[in-house]
């Protein structure tokens, strides 16, 4: 890096003889090291480098004097990675044994098939040139490490972040059964005491019966050594001895949270750590770059140089060595397509030479890459003209000049007039987006006529943690990059009903392409939920695309450790990765932006329905046909309405019908069910008997007696088994009854059929 930065300093001002001296002292240092290395080749290479630099005359030197020494240094990198990667140095070119070689072919850069793999090296390795010391370097010894070594141990990192994160499930669990169990301790003493007290009040009540036959005896004696009373004595030593266990769990409880606390914080510490060493410098790859450039200028003709800021920042090398083939191709393309010849840079009043810049700098947790070339800019009308030639495009379609200069990234797109070694093929545009897309990132494109054109790509700075937002649309659950998510917005039923009548949401800037997530998913059409006064609607943006997506639910943001797909999956469109969540569940990272770009044409298709309001009527879609003739069935998800006092029969029966895929809507008693009653019509109640304030029997009563729910099915679950207690259901209209304990299986037979008639009755 030292060679190479001081030889482009030298080249772009030749009266810089400082770079010359940095230059001279950084070759005389790694002849010296490669001959004490054994090295032998690549130190006779740096001497023979080292010899033409002096030969130049420093008082007439020209930039066009320098360019062979690039040239040569070229070859220098070449056999300096070969010694690297191997061990052994190449054979000696038969162009070494004569003269000084002044011009060598530099070896091929491999393309987007063969990606740089450098390894992770913490000390430099045997014949290179010791790099100067950088000002936030740090003492101590270095060691090598192999890079898969890093990969598997930053896996296991982030297996302890989920199993840590299983633990804080299992531990908000057990803090949840810890405070059922203080209600339950709570209402127990409760109870003891108005057993205590009926003892007592019986006692006097047997006291003031046997005046008269407690001769010698006082009944006090006998009543307070009866039975019952023995029994609450114990219950109430019980109750203490349950009360002590209950204070041990919950001291227990708080010093395993603090425990958990402090085991997170060091954790997510290893974690950074152990990711802080997968960094690299972008200037790892400069070298790479500066010789991609140089190549194709030879070959163009063009004079081109490269300037690099920001180089100094660093991103995972996982994510550097997948985009560096992508980068070439982006040079390449500028050399080829973007800087025009010196020629018609002159005529146009520009500099012979062309400039192609690449700017790095952070935004939050990534990285911005912009490539600028100061060339002609993209011909739109040649990129229109193309698209409809190669059936891209209709030929009366209107497009914006963002939406033709996407076009390049079509596969197979070119406007090349002849295949070069460059450019012509149609390949290379469009694998830098999908290898954006699939880091979970985005690439924006902008042109001005005869100035230039910009690809900025905004990349993660690591991939193996990310945050994600967690989306529900029906029974599915996904999770969604972060940098993706611009807003959630609330809208109304009647947005969301002209939003899917017109297939555009506005969000008060611009109309947007809008989808039901489900639908992009391929999944579900449309929503089947209908609840509270508004529904979520997620502003998607990548690159230069926005959209407006419909979901159930938005679950928050969590950070997750990001699983590779493998090779099966990694090429599927919009899908970015797949996590593990805290519960176990699996779960995939999509960015439905590009789901959105492969499918959207079709999901617009199957989802031109009418859209249904809150109250389920059907609204006439566009075009004059009758809406009867375009109705498409909502089933909604059935809602089961459970009714008991036990808290523990409550989130049992609610656990196993959620299994099942219903809603499940709560009371503690009957007055509070009809309540819930007037909220929503469940398909179904299932209720106790004995319940304070409202028991079963009333509730059903007051059921029977309401018009708009005298039909509403109605199943008593109870301990109550007496023939008289089901005549006494039956007579009120219950449709069965079930005594405890029953089966699971027994229950969910009548749950399904029920449900069924509710969802038939529904649609008619």
């Amino acid at each position: 890096p030292t060679l190479g930065g001081a030889l482009r300093q030298w080249s772009s001002r030749p009266e810089n003889l400082g770079a010359r001296s940095e230059l001279l002292r950084a070759l005389h240092t790694l002849k010296g090291s490669a001959r004490l290395a054994g090295a032998m080749r690549l130190g006779e290479m740096a001497h023979r480098m080292e010899t033409a630099v002096e030969q130049i005359d420093t008082e007439t030197v020209a930039a066009a004097d320098i360019e062979p020494l690039l040239v040569n240094f070229d070859a220098l990198q070449a056999s300096f990675d070969a010694l690297r990667a191997t061990g052994a140095e190449p054979a000696v070119p038969a162009a070494e044994h004569g003269q000084d070689a002044q011009v060598v072919q530099s070896a091929p850069t491999p393309g987007l098939s063969q990606p740089l793999a450098p390894p992770v090296a913490l000390r430099a390795p045997l014949g290179a040139a010791p790099a100067p010391a950088p000002l936030r370097a740090a003492g101590g010894h270095s060691v090598r490490v192999r890079s898969q070594l890093l990969d598997r141990l930053v896996n296991q990192a982030g297996e302890v972040m989920i199993a840590r994160s299983r633990l804080d499930v299992r531990m908000s669990q057990l803090r949840s059964s810890l405070t059922d169990l203080s209600g339950n301790l709570e209402r127990l003493r409760q109870q003891l005491r108005d057993i205590e007290v009926q003892a007592e009040s019986q006692m006097q009540s047997r006291l003031a019966l046997s005046k008269d036959m407690a001769a010698g005896f006082d009944p006090l004696e006998f009543d307070r050594f009866t039975r019952v009373q023995e029994l609450t004595r114990m219950m109430a030593e019980s109750v203490n001895d349950v009360a002590t266990v209950q204070r041990n769990m919950q001291r227990a409880m708080e010093d395993a949270e603090d425990d958990l606390i402090a085991q997170g914080r060091q954790a997510r510490e290893l974690q950074r750590d152990l990711l802080r060493t997968r960094m690299v410098e972008f200037e790892g790859i400069s070298e790479r770059l500066y010789a991609v450039v140089r190549q194709a200028s030879k070959e163009t003709g063009k004079q081109i140089k490269l300037d690099i800021s920001g180089g100094s920042i660093e991103m995972d090398r996982g994510v550097l060595d997948r985009m560096t083939p992508a980068f070439e191709h982006l040079l390449r393309n500028c050399v080829g397509h973007g800087i025009e010849e010196p020629e018609t840079r002159a005529a146009a009043g520009k500099a012979p030479v062309g400039s192609i810049s690449i700017d790095l700098r952070h935004e939050g947790n990534d990285v911005s890459v912009a490539f600028r070339d100061d060339g002609a800019g993209l011909n739109i009308a040649r990129i229109r003209d193309k698209a409809v030639a190669q059936g891209l495009i209709a030929p009366d379609a209107q497009l914006s000049d963002g939406e033709a200069a996407n076009l390049i990234f079509m596969p197979g797109f070119s406007t090349a007039s002849e295949i070069t070694g460059l450019s012509g093929r149609g390949i290379g545009m469009d694998v830098v987006r999908s290898e954006v897309n699939a880091l979970g990132g985005r690439i924006e494109t902008s042109t001005e006529a005869g100035k230039g054109t910009s690809f900025r790509m905004v990349l993660p700075l690591t991939t193996a943690v990310t945050q994600v937002v967690m989306l529900r649309a029906g029974n599915l659950t996904i999770g969604v990059p972060a940098n993706l998510v611009e807003i959630v917005r609330r809208s109304s039923g009647t947005e969301l009903d002209a939003a899917y009548a017109s297939h555009t949401f506005s969000d008060g800037l611009e109309d947007l392409p809008f989808y039901w997530a489900g639908a992009l998913l391929q999944s579900s059409s449309r929503s089947t939920e209908v609840t509270g006064k508004s529904r979520p609607v997620v502003i998607l943006r990548s690159a230069s695309q926005r959209i407006a997506m419909h979901v159930d639910e938005v679950l928050g943001n969590q950070e997750v450790v990001v699983k590779n797909l493998g090779p099966q999956l990694s090429r599927l469109p919009g899908l970015a990765g797949m996590s593990v969540l805290a519960s176990g569940t699996v779960v995939l990272i999509y960015n439905p932006v590009a789901l959105a770009t492969v499918y959207g044409d079709q999901v617009r298709a199957a989802t031109h329905a009418p859209a249904v309001d809150q109250a389920g009527a059907v609204v006439a879609a566009e075009g004059g046909m009758p809406a009867a003739s375009l109705l498409v069935p909502v089933q909604q998800v059935p809602l089961i309405l459970v009714v008991d006092d036990s808290i523990t029969v409550r989130r049992v029966t609610q656990r196993l019908l959620q299994r099942e895929g219903y809603r499940v809507a709560l009371a503690a008693d009957g007055l509070q069910a009809l309540e819930r009653l007037q909220e929503e019509r469940p398909a179904v109640v299932l209720s106790d008997i004995e319940m304070p304030r409202m028991d079963g029997f009333d509730l059903a009563r007051n059921i029977r007696s309401d018009a708009a729910l005298q039909d509403l099915p109605i199943i008593m679950i109870t301990s109550r088994i007496a023939q008289k207690h089901r005549d006494h259901a039956m007579e009120l209209g219950v449709n069965h009854y079930l005594g405890k304990p029953y089966s699971d299986e027994e229950l969910m037979s009548l749950v399904r059929h029920y449900a069924s008639l509710n969802t038939e009755a529904v649609t008619a």
